[in-house]
């Protein structure tokens, strides 16, 4: 076979045993997952913001950001939980350039693996002390989870993996809420036939084992937009597009029948300033509509220090090395304006 042994990599037990998360922050978490469940199950009519940078690289900037999210959840608490965004792992579409903090812990440097999984750690276990804010990051490798379950509280699935077999029986196993994002080409059933096998119990293959998964019932649609077969960007947050969804998560009888709309990627043709527009489009279409209302219960928001982007070897403190981030001033007025319309 055309593989070259590296090294083994250290066991999730061993990681987590050398990078443990205090028993304080685990009672947190706790709180924060039994609050987000609540409100994708409605009994709570809190909104979700999913919010930070595009893709988490450098931990300092990361835990600055998320600091300030904390000062904000505290004057929107009433209405808004505040979920950061804290990617480590890129999906890229050719397959080359950076691939997050997992491959290269040090975006300047080459792939270590082993360094990778101990500083993603330590950035997001850092994060969450300072701010008591526990993240979202996205499950590119559905076999590393377990590197990383004791400290999230939302994982998302994107376009490119949202087919993939095992991410969606990996999913049924977790007790948290997974977002299935629908795949570039827009496909509605892709992303919903994702949510039913998540929602149900499987066996299969996992980390070397034969196991049984328990079906999360937490399983949900992300809405991105697409990309049709020209290149060209298809937004999927218009009134109709929603009313779309509404009607097939309604035939499928789905549980918890909840939507997040990611107000960037090619639903804003990755014109990152236009996410206060699309939010506040969505909010009102919320508004109008009580189907809507019900299904709607957050949003995906692509934000950091610094707007725009740079070149991976960038050292612009707070900019995005990926796609090009809303800068926290305009991010902060989004979150009240979100706030005053809820």
């Amino acid at each position: 076979m055309g593989f070259k042994f590296i090294k083994k990599l250290p066991t999730p037990e061993e990681i987590i045993i050398e990078q443990p998360l205090s028993k304080r922050l685990t009672e947190i978490k706790n709180k924060r997952d039994k609050e987000i469940a609540n409100v994708l199950k409605g009994q709570d009519d809190k909104f979700l913001l999913i919010i930070g940078p595009c893709s988490a690289h450098d931990e300092d900037a990361v835990v600055e950001y998320v600091s300030r999210l904390a000062k904000v959840q505290e004057k929107v608490q009433d209405k808004i939980i505040l979920i950061p965004r804290i990617y480590t792992n890129k999906p890229r579409t050719t397959g080359m350039g950076y691939k997050g903090m997992l491959h290269q812990p040090d975006p300047g440097e080459g792939p270590d693996m082993i360094q990778g999984i101990k500083s993603l750690r330590k950035m997001h276990i850092r994060a969450f002390a300072e701010s008591h804010l526990s993240a979202a990051d996205e499950m590119l490798y559905p076999d590393n989870y377990p590197f990383v379950k004791d400290f999230l509280s939302y994982v998302a699935i994107g376009a490119r993996s949202v087919e993939n077999q095992q991410h969606r029986l990996t999913i049924s196993g977790l007790d948290i809420p997974a977002g299935m994002k629908n795949p570039t080409s827009g496909d509605l059933n892709v992303m919903l036939n994702a949510v039913y096998a998540g929602q149900k119990s499987h066996i299969f293959i996992y980390n070397n084992s034969e196991v049984q998964s328990s079906g999360n019932e937490l399983t949900h649609c992300i809405l991105r937009g697409s990309v049709d077969p020209y290149g060209n960007t298809i937004p999927n947050y218009h009134y109709e597009n929603l009313i779309e969804l509404e009607e097939k998560y309604r035939n499928m009888n789905l549980k918890n029948q909840t939507a997040i709309i990611d107000v960037n990627h090619a639903n804003s043709q990755k014109l990152f300033y236009e996410q206060p527009r699309i939010a506040e489009e969505i909010m009102y279409s919320r508004s109008y509509s009580p189907a809507l209302k019900k299904m709607i219960k957050g949003l995906m928001i692509e934000s950091f220090l610094v707007e725009g982007s740079q070149k991976t070897d960038g050292k612009i403190f707070g900019k995005s090395i990926t796609d090009p981030c809303l800068n926290w001033n305009d991010s902060e007025k989004l979150i009240y304006n979100i706030a005053e319309k809820l």
